[in-house]
């Protein structure tokens, strides 16, 4: 198969890096990740093949990134409790006191983003909500081996996933992209800094959730050897 029309998700957890290649082209891996390379690059108006060839460099590197596809269940759930879940928890209140400051000190501006507060603030909730449903029931379960039992839950976790990609695009669109403006002060400048960070860190997140856990923990069991 050609390397255009593998999906997004299977790149992301096959090639060490790849996801910094989507994230420069902004092609969502995580929720989006079942969408074929080839299908990606068209929709965002953007040249597949040299999307194509970066990757392939990618992929004939030593690997410098740790590959999670085969890492045991409980393995990948403490490194997402620890890389992800806690950050989001540092991230978010910081975030949302930013885009206060700077929608009350610039809301006169064309370019403030007017109304971002709320919608970090209501996405915070919704996200902690979230990640404790994953900590208290789905985690345990695959931690235990019990994938099979978990098709429910995951797939809960997965429209939620979805709706996160959703506000990412409203984050986006009252951010001009995250773009700053001319003249932006230290205050705006700090709070888009986050947001791309905060960005690349969900859009992470998700994928090694709805790419490599979820995925492993719903494949059937290999057969009794004899």
């Amino acid at each position: 198969m050609s390397m255009q029309d593998r999906s997004l998700g299977d790149l992301a957890r096959r090639i060490p890096g790849a996801t910094r290649v989507f994230h420069d082209y902004q092609l969502d891996f995580c929720c989006g990740g079942k969408h074929s390379l080839r299908e990606a690059a068209q929709s965002r108006g953007v040249d597949g093949a040299v999307i194509e060839a970066r990757l392939r460099a990618l992929a004939e590197m030593p690997a410098n990134t740790r590959d999670w596809s085969d890492a045991p269940a409980r393995e990948l759930i403490d490194y997402i409790l620890v890389r992800y879940h806690d950050v989001h928890r540092e991230q978010m209140p910081e975030l949302i006191r930013l885009a206060r400051r700077v929608e009350d000190v610039h809301g006169d501006r064309p370019e403030c983003p007017t109304g971002l507060a709320d919608l970090l603030r209501d996405m915070r909730q919704e996200l902690e909500s979230h990640m404790q449903k994953e900590e208290q029931v789905l985690f345990p379960l695959l931690a235990r081996g019990m994938g099979a039992m978990a098709g429910a839950p995951i797939a809960v976790m997965r429209m939620e996933h979805d709706d996160c990609g959703v506000e990412l695009r409203r984050i986006e669109a009252l951010t001009r992209d995250i773009t700053l403006p001319r003249g932006a002060c230290n205050t705006w400048r700090a709070l888009y800094l986050g947001l791309r960070a905060f960005r690349e860190d969900l859009m992470d997140h998700i994928h090694l959730e709805n790419n490599v856990l979820f995925e492993n923990a719903l494949q059937p069991a290999a057969p009794a050897a004899h």
